[in-house]
């Protein structure tokens, strides 16, 4: 008998009739470049047998989803190797993330880079194996016989139906009926299995020489620091030995760019352990580069009709349970402080105490400000400003030098308008966020739109829609790519991110904005309208930078920490060839700082080449270097961080190009 199948491939389609048995595999053949397909739009196995009137699309390996399937089929072979080599070694679950995949393994002793070692050279093993991945169903009692000796693959089949991505379990079990996959020797005899929904490649082989272990460390199981404490092996996989080099290579960049080291070399911040974690402190030279970043927001600002206000880092617990934030967000905050409370002197309570919160956001006390007297159709739209100390509660395991901290100061603006104002208000602040994000050197854009979970939300379909169709047209207005992600909205209100691409292609979610109908109703904010009624406002919500302190880290990094002379701590050292031109140059100084310009005379007793080495070391932008002939014809030379000099420079025309240079905001 025949089947009659729909094949999509590259937006064609085309009509085949096969045999009714014909898998994906039958129908792409040794096409390396195929992993998987889609039935139906279901991401499934090769191996699949396909039905009469399927519409069949290849999943290519350089694909997000084909890279998926790669990375999770090195996680199984990454866990087969550490059982072949460990035998009390315990499976966890292994995802695959960005860039790469992670597998986590219960064992007694952490691994050793000796044991990363030997489970990489057994990985390489099983690849020329060629074993088959091979999917079959089974009953929840069935699995808990097999895997009877698996006590985290236990603990997952009773998930079954709960399972979450935030913790990878979703890649084992679902909603649906249980599987295992086999991984199936040439002779026939199962080499291994793990519990799994797939779907993986066809077999090992297709793993070529394009992945690597990287690295280990520990990890609570499913996250969670009350559970028990596994090792977390970490691995990478790419469809060729050429992209996993070009990765590496990516790697050694950023380490080589990693702001923790930057900010330590450059004496821009620190994380006192005194402090605790994920609360910086930032040094004279990281205040010059987060003065300059700020002063530079707040005019554009003002320029832009904003309107300042400053609230407090406390408040009553009462704020965010009106907001909803206590009902949603309760475990990513600090807890309560119970305060307040008096006390009878035989101990009996004459007055209540109450709980207050460190505040994890500002939009709460916004719309204090905006109801604290009436509002009239013509003050909108009302754009409020605030660079707002907020503080969240993550985990110590994911806390990262400035990207991830536990207290940020958040460029918030909240713009209240009309329902007819808010199109727009939302073009124009969004071309006012890519403008402004320029000015400080991110150029290459895209918008990420994240819209409703129906489980972890308020509000009504009708108003979501609304609220989302609005970014939406904005998002279309800017002539970006909009990528969607669905689910992934606030409980109160629709997001478009942008994302920034910084100098090595690496991208960084950066400024946010939602589109909020629920807090004006839940705090009762009104306006008197045209006509003499009651309205309800739009509410706005607006992060440019996200946070002070992550877009700091961010720059470090897409600048390896040479900024522009306009953000540098120090623009200019003035290095005399001798002491005896001490004074020469400290006047040329004293020229440029009349100006607003950043310069120091390097007057230590270092010998000369060294100051060179310590400035470029700096990576200060412009040295000015002065001897005898420098100061007879009233001129310096200079010198700029990639090495370059020119010498004999008029000191009118040194002055002028540094401040101009500065003026223009540009990189030199």
């Amino acid at each position: 008998m025949s089947a009659r199948l729909t094949l999509v491939r590259d937006g064609e389609r085309s009509e085949q009739v096969v045999e009714t048995t014909t898998t994906g595999l039958d129908l792409f053949g040794e096409d390396r470049t195929v992993v998987a397909m889609r039935v139906g739009g279901e991401l499934v196995d090769l191996a699949t047998e396909l039905a009469d009137g399927d519409v069949v699309e290849p999943v290519l390996i350089g694909s997000p989803d084909g890279l998926a399937v790669l990375r999770h089929s090195a996680a199984h072979v990454t866990a087969q190797a550490t059982q072949a080599l460990f035998a009390e070694a315990r499976l966890g679950i292994g995802p695959p993330i960005t860039d790469g995949y992670y597998y986590d393994i219960d064992i007694p002793t952490p691994f050793t880079p000796d044991d990363l070692q030997a489970i990489s050279k057994k990985m390489t093993q099983i690849v020329k194996e060629r074993q088959r991945f091979v999917r079959r169903e089974v009953t929840d009692a069935e699995a808990a016989a097999e895997l009877a000796d698996e006590p985290h693959k236990l603990e997952l089949i009773q998930l079954k139906g709960s399972a979450s991505d935030d913790d990878g379990s979703s890649v084992e079990v679902g909603s649906g009926g249980l599987t295992i996959y086999d991984n199936v020797r040439r002779d026939g005899t199962v080499a291994w299995k793990d519990l799994c929904r797939g779907p993986h490649v066809p077999h090992t082989g297709y793993l070529g020489n394009g992945w690597a272990v990287t690295r280990s460390s520990a990890a609570y199981w499913r996250g969670d620091q009350s559970n028990a404490q596994l090792q977390r092996v970490y691995g990478t996989a790419w469809p060729s030995k050429e992209e996993l080099k070009a990765y590496q290579t990516r790697l050694e960049e950023a380490a080589r760019r990693d702001h923790r080291k930057l900010g330590r070399e450059l004496d821009l911040f620190s994380f006192p352990d005194e402090i605790g974690s994920g609360l910086a402190v930032f040094h004279p030279k990281g205040g010059i580069l987060r003065r300059e970043m700020e002063d530079y927001s707040r005019r554009r600002h003002a320029e832009a009709g904003y309107e300042f206000v400053n609230t407090p880092h406390v408040t009553k617990g009462e704020l965010f349970e009106i907001s909803g934030h206590l009902g949603f967000y309760a475990d990513g905050m600090f807890p309560p402080m119970h305060l307040d409370e008096e006390r009878h002197p035989d101990g009996s309570i004459r007055r209540q105490g109450q709980d207050y919160y460190l505040k994890p956001m500002n939009c709460p006390m916004h719309c204090l400000i905006f109801r604290s007297r009436g509002r009239s159709y013509r003050e909108l739209p009302l754009r409020m400003f605030e660079f707002g100390s907020v503080y969240r509660y993550e985990m110590s395991g994911v806390v990262h030098g400035l990207t991830r901290v536990r207290g940020m100061t958040q460029d918030d603006a909240h713009i209240y308008c009309t329902e007819e104002q808010m199109q727009g208000e939302l073009i124009s602040l969004l071309r006012f966020v890519l403008d402004l994000l320029a000015d400080y050197g991110l150029e290459d854009f895209y918008l990420e739109l994240s819209t409703r979970d129906p489980e972890k939300s308020i509000g009504t379909d009708e108003e979501w829609e609304r609220a989302t169709q609005a970014l939406r047209n904005a998002a279309e207005a800017s002539g970006l790519e909009l990528v969607l992600d669905p689910g992934g909205a606030a409980f109160y209100a629709p997001k478009i991110s942008v994302q920034a691409r910084d100098a090595i292609g690496r991208s960084w979610q950066l400024s946010t904005i939602q589109v909020d109908l629920m807090l004006p109703e839940r705090f009762g904010l009104e306006v008197t309208g045209s006509d003499g009624t009651r309205q309800r406002p739009v509410m706005i919500h607006r992060a440019l930078f996200g946070s002070i302190e992550r877009f700091l880290g961010v720059l470090v990094e897409h600048y390896a920490g040479a900024f522009p002379p306009w953000l540098a701590p120090v623009q200019v050292v003035a290095i005399p060839v001798a002491a005896e031109f001490d004074g020469y140059l400290g006047e040329i100084a004293d020229q440029l700082r009349a100006k607003g310009i950043r310069v120091e005379v390097d007057t230590s007793d270092d010998r000369f080449p060294k100051k060179i080495r310590n400035a470029q070391k700096e990576k200060v932008p412009y040295m000015l270097i002065a001897g005898g002939d420098d100061r007879d014809a009233g001129a310096v030379s200079f010198r700029y961080r990639d090495g370059s000099q020119k010498n004999g420079v008029p000191v009118a025309e040194a002055v002028a190009e540094i401040t101009d240079a500065v003026a223009r905001r540009i990189q030199v």
